[in-house]
C-alpha cells in the first residue's frame, strides 16, 4: 500500500508550489510569443509605398503605354541591313524549312548541290528575279539586294556550301539629296508664281503655292490586291502549297469567306495554325495591311 501510495504522489506538495506551477503556465507562453514577435519583427522594413513619389516612379508610371514592348526607329536613319539567318526566319523560312512549291530545304545537301554547282552569282540572280514557283526576292520587295544574298549565303552554307559573304558598299553621301529638297521647294514656289499672276495680296500668293504643291503631288492610289498577290501570295495559293487554299477553289474557301473579312483579314496579318499548315504574319513579306487586306479580297473574290 505505501508504495502504491508514494508512486501517486504529486509533485506539488505545497500551496507555494501550486501558487508558482499557474504563475508559469500563464507567464512562460506569454514570454515565449514576446519573442517570437521580437524575432520577426527585427528586420527593418520600408513602409510600402515608401518610394511611390521617387522620380524613378513617377516616370515609370507617366510612359506611354504604346513605348511598352516597341522599339522606336528613326524613319530617316540609314538602312540597317539584316542579317542572312534574319531574312531567312522572317522570309524564307515559310518555304525553305518545309520544302514547300518545291523549294530545297535548309540542310539538305542533296537538294541544294546542284544549285550551288551554278555559282554564287546565278543563285543570287534567281533569288532577286524570282524563278519558277518562288516570287522575286520571297515575296519581299522592300528587302536590299544584299540582304537577298545574304539569306542565299547562309542557307547555302548551311546546306554544304562554301559561299563567300557580299561584300557592302559604302552608301553615297546624302548631301546632294539634302540640298535639292530646298531646291524643289523653292521650284515649286516660283512655279506657282509664275502660274498665278493674279495673286497680289501675301493670302493669295500663300493659296496659290498650297494648291500648286497639292496638284504636284499624285494622289494616294489605293493598293492593288492582283499585284501584292502575285508577289508575296501566289508561292503558296497558287499551287495550294503547305496547306493554303488554291485561289479559285471555291469548296475550300467558301468555309473562310463565311468567316467574314475581319477574320480573314486578321488571319492573314498576324499569321495563322490551321489544322493543314501554317502561314506566317503577312505571308512572310513586309506589305502594309492594307495591302494585305488587299490581297484577300482578291483571292476571294477570285474563288466566290
Amino acid at each position: 500500500m505505501s508504495n502504491a501510495h508514494n508512486e501517486h504522489e504529486s509533485v506539488i506538495k505545497t500551496p507555494k508550489q501550486l501558487v508558482a506551477a499557474v504563475i508559469a503556465a500563464f507567464l512562460i507562453p506569454i514570454i515565449c510569443i514576446i519573442l517570437l514577435v521580437q524575432y520577426v519583427s527585427n528586420e527593418s522594413k520600408s513602409g510600402a509605398g515608401s518610394d511611390s513619389l521617387a522620380p524613378e516612379a513617377v516616370a515609370e508610371r507617366l510612359k506611354p503605354v504604346a513605348d511598352v514592348g516597341f522599339t522606336l526607329k528613326d524613319a530617316n536613319a540609314p538602312k540597317v541591313l539584316q542579317t542572312g539567318e534574319a531574312v531567312y526566319k522572317a522570309v524564307c523560312a515559310a518555304c525553305h524549312t518545309t520544302g514547300a512549291a518545291g523549294a530545297p530545304k535548309t540542310g539538305d545537301a542533296a537538294g541544294w548541290s546542284s544549285r550551288i554547282s551554278q555559282g554564287q552569282a546565278k543563285l543570287v540572280e534567281n533569288a532577286i528575279k524570282g524563278i519558277r514557283a518562288m516570287p522575286a526576292k520571297g515575296g519581299n520587295p522592300d528587302l536590299d539586294d544584299v540582304e537577298v544574298e545574304r539569306a542565299v549565303v547562309f542557307m547555302a552554307n548551311q546546306s554544304g556550301g562554301k559561299l563567300k559573304e557580299p561584300v557592302v558598299k559604302e552608301a553615297a553621301p546624302a548631301a546632294a539629296s539634302a540640298n535639292a529638297a530646298p531646291a524643289a521647294s523653292e521650284a515649286g514656289a516660283q512655279t506657282a508664281s509664275a502660274t498665278q499672276p493674279l495673286a497680289s495680296s501675301p493670302s493669295q500668293q500663300t493659296q496659290a503655292v498650297a494648291a500648286a504643291g497639292s496638284a504636284a503631288a499624285p494622289a494616294a492610289a489605293k493598293a492593288d490586291g492582283k499585284k501584292v498577290y502575285d508577289a508575296s501570295c501566289a508561292a503558296c495559293h497558287g499551287p495550294g502549297v503547305a496547306g493554303a487554299p488554291k485561289v479559285g477553289d471555291k469548296a475550300a474557301w467558301t468555309p473562310r469567306i463565311q468567316q467574314g473579312s475581319a477574320t480573314l483579314y486578321e488571319h492573314a496579318i498576324k499569321g495563322f495554325q490551321g489544322k493543314a499548315g501554317m502561314m506566317p504574319p503577312k505571308g512572310g513579306s513586309s506589305a502594309s495591311d492594307e495591302e494585305v487586306k488587299a490581297a484577300v479580297d482578291y483571292m476571294a473574290d477570285a474563288s466566290k
